[in-house]
Parts: structure tokens; sequence; C-alpha cells
């Protein structure tokens, strides 16, 4: 039963990475590494194919290995952050309108500081 409810948060996740290759503001990489983190527990042979997989496997193994994230890969994330921020100084009146800048300095700032693959 275990097995299942991982393969299928497996595959949320990798539809939800999927969708972020598509839409600008959701990431798609963090879904990737947390689909192989759910199919490694459930389905070896899915874990496989994303770790194989050319653009998508160097980014997973880098995270598994070190933690480590691409320099595109962390700017990629800051423009969001930023863009996050810019739209919720937009469209939320204050003191809401600070939570997605807030989130972008503590996000960003993890983000920043994990070593480079």
């Amino acid at each position: 039963m275990r097995r299942k409810i991982y393969l299928l948060l497996g595959l949320l996740a990798l539809a939800l990475g999927g969708v972020g290759v598509v839409l600008p503001l959701l990431p798609s990489v963090p879904f990737f590494i947390l689909a192989a983190f759910l199919f490694a527990r459930s389905s070896p042979r899915l874990e496989r194919k994303l770790l194989d997989h050319p653009q998508l496997g160097p980014h997973i193994r880098a995270w598994r290995e070190n933690r480590a994230i691409s320099r595109k890969g962390k700017i990629g994330a800051l423009v969001a952050f930023a863009a996050s921020a810019a739209i919720g100084f937009l469209m939320l009146e204050f003191p809401l309108s600070l939570i997605p800048s807030a989130a972008g300095v503590i996000g960003g700032t993890w983000i920043w500081t994990r070593p480079e693959r």
C-alpha cells in the first residue's frame, strides 16, 4: 500500500514538474527531484528513467550528491521570486504585500547559499 502511495505522489510531482516547464513561475526541477525521491521508494524503473534523462538527470544527481543547484537554476529561482514580489506589491494591500517579498528573501537566501554544480 505504501509503495502505491509513493508512486501516486511521484506521478503527481512529475506532472507538476511538467506543468512547471511551461509555466514560468512554477519551478520544475524541485518537483522532478521530489518525483525521483518518491520513485526510489516505489518504482526503481521510473527513478532510473529520471536519473538517466539528459536534461533532468544531472540536476537530480547534483542535488542528491552535493545538495547543489546550478547557477542558471539559482538565477531562475531569484527572478521568479522577484516577479512574485512585484506582483504582490501590485495586487495585494499592505501589509499582505510584504509576504511575497519576505518569502523571496528567505527562500532566495537559502537557494543562493547552496553549492553550485
